[in-house]
Formats: structure tokens, C-alpha cells, sequence
């Protein structure tokens, strides 16, 4: 098992194929995710987020898409927006190779902390974020404009 960063700090492509390869793992988790994915993920990129993956031999075992977020409830973080195993992988470390990436990253940048949402209904996800040290500090409210 090994991380493969899909992008770089500037939020540039540079592994085109394992993006690819990436997106049916990523729907597991994002099921309105467009047609055009590589599309999406480049309007994402552009915004400032970046990715890395899990892979074993030539599969896709879990997809994170993070981004570095400062404000004045946290000050410097990284933020992740998604992070999700293979389904037919979970429970075997993937998630856990993830958070570890990004933290590195985090500490790296000087991050005070390592955040991201979870949905309500995702409990075996919230079991694992309590397992890797994460606590909930704050309620999460969007109201809808479209």
C-alpha cells in the first residue's frame, strides 16, 4: 500500500492516469459527482484543493481531496472535503494511511489543526474519526440557495 499524490502544491495534475483510475472509488462516497469527472476535479484543483490516493499494485484503494483553509476559529488547517476507502477494502488501514498523510502535511505547513465534515448518517465513519484521535468541536448548518 502506498500514497500517490494526484496533484501538487500549486494544485497542478501530475498523475493524470491514477486520477482516472481514482474516480469509481471516489463516487462511492460522492454519487452526484458529474460525468465529466476529470472535468469536476480540475474545477476543484483550480480552487485550491488537492489529492492523493491509496493504491495497491495497480488498484485504487481510497481517494482523499484536501485543501489548506485559515481562518478565525481554527487559524491554519487542513481541511479535508472527502475521504473514502474502497468498499471492499475498508477496515484494512487505507483510511488510516490517509489521515496519516495528510497530517504529515499539515504538520509540514504549520497547521494548527486537521478537520473535515462528516454526514450525519456515515456512524462507522465517525467511529474511525474517533479512533484516529479526531472529536467534534462544532455543528456543521448549510442552508440550501438553489
Amino acid at each position: 500500500m502506498k500514497i500517490v499524490p494526484i496533484t501538487n502544491a500549486v494544485f497542478e495534475i501530475i498523475e493524470q492516469e491514477w486520477l482516472n483510475r481514482a474516480e469509481s472509488v471516489h463516487r462511492q462516497l460522492r454519487l452526484t459527482l458529474p460525468p465529466d469527472y476529470a472535468r469536476r476535479m480540475q474545477e476543484i484543483f483550480v480552487a485550491g484543493a488537492e489529492m492523493a490516493i491509496v493504491v495497491e499494485g495497480d488498484a485504487v484503494r481510497g481517494v482523499c481531496v484536501f485543501r489548506m483553509l485559515n481562518n478565525t476559529s481554527s487559524g491554519l488547517a487542513l481541511y479535508c472535503d472527502d475521504l473514502v476507502a474502497d468498499e471492499t477494502t475498508r477496515s484494512t488501514g487505507v483510511g488510516h494511511a490517509m489521515i496519516a498523510y495528510m497530517e504529515a502535511i499539515a504538520r509540514e505547513r504549520g497547521c494548527h489543526v486537521l478537520a473535515l465534515d462528516s454526514g450525519t448518517q456515515r456512524q462507522k465513519a465517525h467511529k474511525f474519526y474517533f479512533r484516529e484521535g479526531f472529536t467534534v468541536t462544532a455543528f456543521h448548518f448549510a442552508k440550501p440557495l438553489k
